[in-house]
């Protein structure tokens, strides 16, 4: 790409409507005369480069808390991610994982220390309390905690102090903040594992639109993205609603689970060639790559030469949502690391710029207020370095 800012968007948009049309759900969706975009433009109308609160402001409090995405907000983030799990009676909860020893308080409950067992969840085995063993009652009696607090000691501050939410909470919750600010609240919201939890009767997808279409954010223009590591799952979503899609993209050695499941002999290495991103164009608007899949690392954890994906991407039409960006040292390209302490901060701003450089739409972050400062120098129509 050759192009920022507001051109830059005008240019991309027209490539995802191209690239749209004919797409089953996208034109008209189940609630595509609901007025959720009440004239704005979508997607498209989001500030260049859009700062995603990374399961919300994951930097300052316990992770998918009502009060990690407030505090998301409050930052200024552009979007707010949730992830998504069932539970034994089938409501959708906000956790990274189903796994949930390390995230709440349950294994302080001895009433629910008979439920902790050993599963294989795609492939891996994982040792645990699950959601998909807790009604919503039960789940509700546990609290949140820091999940990485040898990173993060000040989060544990917070624990205790908020509850698991479920989806719809939030969907109320970016209501409310909506008309308090006049201004739509955008969410990135991940089906976890959607194979998985189809074998055990609980799809995700289905309860998923059901929720979007109440509260109106079902159609091409809602302020919501929908994603997934799983390309069937969103596939599935786009034949039940016309919101925004993301495909989500590890290592690129690695297979998407439900291509394990298929058969399918394509890796991740085979989405990110141009026939892989023209496949994705076919049911998504957009990709999110792990950053090393446009900036690798070598060996010694420092950045190489970009590949082509920003620009390769882009030419089909496609946005890029990459992941994840922090503060901490651990996290950062070397080049970046400052002192020895692997919990302090690093450069962390200028690990930023570098990815924005790229060409980049957005990313994920668990530190929306860093993100922001870095991006006020591209905004607007400051042109990537590498185009």
């Amino acid at each position: 790409m050759t192009q920022g800012g507001a051109a830059r968007r005008t240019v991309l948009g027209a490539a995802v409507v191209a690239a749209g049309a004919g797409i089953t759900g996208l034109a008209a969706g189940p609630a595509a005369a609901s007025g959720e975009g009440g004239g704005d433009g979508g997607f498209r109308d989001l500030p260049y480069p859009t700062v995603i609160g990374h399961r919300g402001a994951s930097g300052y409090r316990p992770e998918h808390t009502l009060g990690s995405y407030q505090l998301a907000l409050d930052l200024g983030a552009d979007v707010v991610e949730q992830d998504l799990v069932p539970t034994r009676d089938g409501h959708l909860v906000c956790r990274h994982e189903n796994e949930i020893g390390g995230t709440t308080d349950v294994a302080d409950h001895p009433e629910f220390a008979s439920r902790r067992t050993t599963k294989s969840v795609d492939g891996v085995s994982v040792t645990g309390w699950f959601t998909e063993d807790f009604t919503l009652a039960e789940l509700k009696t546990l609290r949140a905690k820091e999940r990485i607090p040898a990173v993060r000691q000040r989060n544990t501050l917070y624990d205790g102090q908020w509850a698991v939410p479920t989806f719809e909470e939030v969907l109320r919750w970016a209501d409310r903040e909506g008309r308090r600010r006049g201004e739509r609240v955008w969410l990135h919201v991940e089906t976890k594992h959607p194979s998985y939890f189809r074998g055990l009767g609980l799809g995700l997808e289905e309860p998923l639109a059901r929720l979007l279409r109440r509260y109106r954010r079902d159609g091409r223009d809602a302020a919501v993205f929908l994603q997934s590591f799983e390309p069937s799952s969103i596939q599935r979503l786009s034949r039940l609603v016309s919101a925004p899609r993301v495909v989500l993209l590890s290592a690129a050695n690695t297979r998407p689970w439900d291509f394990e499941q298929a058969g399918d002999p394509r890796t991740v290495a085979d989405l990110v060639k141009p026939e892989g991103l023209k496949w994705i164009a076919g049911f998504a608007q957009g990709i999110g790559p792990t950053m090393d899949l446009i900036l690798p690392r070598d060996a010694a954890g420092r950045l190489g030469a970009p590949t082509t994906l920003v620009k390769d991407a882009h030419a089909r039409g496609l946005l890029l949502h990459p992941y994840t960006a922090r503060n901490e040292n651990t996290f950062l390209p070397v080049e970046y690391r400052r002192g020895t302490d692997p919990t302090a901060y690093g450069d962390a701003l200028g690990a930023f710029r570098t990815y924005f450089e790229q060409g980049i739409d957005g990313i994920f972050t668990d530190n929306p207020d860093t993100g922001l400062l870095a991006a006020e120098a591209f905004r607007p129509g400051r042109r990537p370095v590498n185009g």
